[in-house]
């Protein structure tokens, strides 16, 4: 999946850089250590513990800690009782079975995240201290495996972690 976060406000597509693991030998060698997986509370499905999830795994409600690279296949998901950056607030299946392109998919996704914002927040998008991005397909997902979901994850823009959901913050 695409992560495009990026202020909506301004609406600008940052590309984000790519470093190399070779940066460091710790950074080689935790490249090559297995990542804890996120656990799941059977009922609920709520995250009790934190960890490693797969892009195509979570879902609204499930916290986050900030990815900073442009395509992901895992997030780093951690309870929502505990201090965290975004939260996935709503999630939509994209219509089609032709590529739309980067650009059309971007469109649609900042305008149907857009109008959730404050049904979520229960607070105008334009008066809020939060700010949101969409995860998109990549054209290989959409293609290869069928991935049509767009998942709308809410932030603070101060950059402060959040503890809790915010829905219904009004902020």
């Amino acid at each position: 999946m695409t992560r495009n976060r990026f202020p909506a406000r301004i609406a600008l597509i940052a590309a984000a850089a790519t470093i190399g693991l070779a940066l460091s030998g710790c950074s080689a060698i935790e490249g090559l250590l297995p990542k804890e997986q996120a656990q799941r509370d059977d009922e609920t499905q709520e995250i009790v513990e934190g960890g490693q999830a797969d892009v195509f795994t979570i879902a609204v409600g499930d916290c986050l800690n900030e990815v900073t690279d442009a395509e992901v296949s895992e997030v780093p998901t951690v309870p929502c009782s505990e201090p965290h950056d975004e939260e996935v607030y709503f999630d939509f299946q994209l219509e089609g079975d032709e590529w739309p392109g980067d650009e059309a998919i971007l469109t649609e996704s900042q305008t149907r995240c857009a109008a959730e914002f404050e049904t979520f927040v229960g607070f105008p998008y334009a008066d809020s201290t939060l700010d949101f991005y969409p995860y998109t397909p990549t054209e290989a997902g959409w293609n290869e495996i069928d991935d049509r979901t767009v998942s709308c994850v809410i932030y603070e823009v101060s950059g402060e972690q959040i503890t809790g959901s915010l829905a219904g913050a009004a902020r």
